[in-house]
């Protein structure tokens, strides 16, 4: 049942970065542009976060097996339809497909943490179980590069959605056969105007952050202010509720508190880290996408191994040691990164990398074994929700305001640039390095001003992580001191409910 489980978040998570490495191929083929290229990528995670709440609080009241098979059908469906953009070379295609995708994703991963806390009564089990869990997500997210890469090189982007297909399929039919179903007690019917407002209020947080991260617009601002106040006001409903879909009072409880927002901002950067790495192997280091998705694998390696290792540390430490060392080991990474000598090399990634997959392993399954211990066994999709919720938004948010500020900088140090590179062309080499890399084809990379403008391009992306990985020890660095400040000394897991 675990194995079941297993399988269906290992695709979710895949999906979150396995575009990464993709990329430049569908680039290259359908030519979206920087803002679309945004968008392809982070809208998945922007949306699953978004209904991860509202899907959660479905399955606990019309069943957590039921709701998992049809948001898998559904996530099926939506890869064939993000696959076949390529015959139509439709980019708003691909786009919904990946909003249908994150809709079947977000009806699957709630259920997925919320039957592990069903079926594994055993608070030890239950943490074990948490760990396995927890590592096939931090792999999904950390292999989907390289899977990528793989299918790229032997076929082509759409290979990355077309994978989804047989997996689906094998995974339904055991899900049918296996899985328990579970319902809530609750008699009380879903709350459909909290719903709207979890939705609604998610998703334009999302959209207005990610807009005002590139720049000031009044109608941005606009659209943060909106999704503020629709989540503000589903807070208040929650307060009242007689059977709300999200106890908000759940974050009362400190280490509950420490684990969302360790889960959040842990996401933030390694979402952002992983985006950006994959362009840098591709764009700067100059390698293929399976060359750089195998670049990538030290990350995916160490997650698996620290997730694993978490149980045991969470026993003999405790939640406080083992939240604080992971955090901290992802702020040692940004800080390798952005005090590394420039240019930058692949040995200091590759360190950057493993200290990654370590810190994102223990943070990530800490806190999720506070989360399911902290609430009911018939509130356990709220608690599947909230964790969820905040490592797929965290990859969005990461993605989007990281990501934004890495293109405000790589745009600013795009300076100096060869005469031949005027009107349109100066627009696409500004707008991303993919564009450059582009650009350079088109002026002939062996001659002196596609050598150029390489190398003009290269450095103005090397210094924009550089800048952006202080950002992140900052962001970070927030999240270690919150962890320290809000879980007791020697709290454990199984004390959280």
């Amino acid at each position: 049942m675990l194995a079941v489980l297993c399988a269906s978040l290992l695709l979710v998570a895949m999906d979150a970065t396995i575009l990464n490495v993709a990329l430049p191929s569908l680039i290259k083929e359908m030519r979206p542009d920087a803002l679309e290229q945004l968008w392809i990528i982070d809208i998945y995670g922007l949306v699953l976060g978004g209904l991860l709440v509202t899907a959660g609080a479905v399955g606990d009241r019309l069943g957590r097996k039921l709701l998992f098979v049809t948001g898998f059908a559904l996530f099926g469906a939506a890869s064939v339809l993000a696959a076949t953009a390529g015959f139509t070379d439709s980019v708003l295609q691909l786009i919904s497909g990946r909003v249908l995708l994150a809709i079947g994703g977000a009806m699957v991963m709630p259920s997925t943490l919320s039957l592990i806390r069903t079926i594994f009564t055993d608070p030890h089990e239950r943490t074990l179980a948490i760990g396995v869990w927890a590592a096939v997500a931090g792999a999904g997210a950390a292999i989907g590069p390289l899977v990528g890469g793989v299918l790229v090189d032997a076929f082509s982007w759409s290979a990355a959605f077309w994978v989804n297909v047989p997996v689906v399929v094998v995974t339904l039919v055991a899900a049918v056969l296996l899985l328990p179903e579970y319902r809530s007690p609750s008699h009380h019917n879903l709350d459909l105007p909290s719903a709207v407002l979890s939705v609604a209020g998610v998703i334009a947080t999302a959209w207005g952050i990610k807009h005002l991260a590139g720049g000031f617009r009044p109608a941005d601002l606009a659209v943060l202010l909106v999704g503020l106040a629709a989540l503000t006001w589903f807070v208040r409903r929650q307060l009242v509720a007689a059977d709300p879909l999200l106890d908000v009072r759940l974050f009362a409880n400190r280490p509950f508190l420490a684990a969302a927002l360790a889960t959040l901002i842990a996401m933030m950067a390694i979402g952002a880290a992983l985006f950006l790495l994959s362009l840098w192997l591709q764009y700067v280091q100059g390698h293929d996408a399976l060359q750089a998705g195998l670049r990538t694998l030290p990350v995916a390696l160490a997650a698996l191994a620290a997730a694993l290792l978490t149980p045991w540390l969470l026993r003999h430490t405790g939640v406080r040691t083992v939240l604080t060392v992971g955090l901290a080991a992802l702020l040692c990474g940004f800080v390798l990164l952005a005090a590394a000598p420039q240019p930058l090399g692949y040995g200091t990634v590759l360190i950057a990398l493993i200290t990654f997959g370590l810190g994102d392993g223990l943070a990530i399954t800490a806190s999720a074994a506070v989360m399911v211990a902290a609430v009911r066994p018939e509130r356990a999709g709220q608690a599947g929700a909230v964790s969820e919720s905040a490592y797929e938004l965290g990859i969005g948010f990461g993605v989007a305001l990281l990501g934004s500020v890495h293109h405000t900088l790589y745009r600013s140090g795009m300076t100096g640039l060869p005469e031949a590179v005027r009107g349109g062309r100066l627009e696409n080499a500004r707008g991303s390095v993919g564009g450059a890399d582009e650009v350079a084809r088109d002026l002939g990379r062996d001659t002196e001003e596609g050598r150029a403008l390489l190398r003009t391009a290269r450095s103005a992306f090397d210094d924009a992580l550089t800048t952006t990985s202080w950002v992140s020890v900052g962001i970070v660095a927030v999240a270690v001191v919150l962890a320290a400040a809000l879980v007791p000394r020697g709290f454990r897991a199984d004390s959280a409910h």
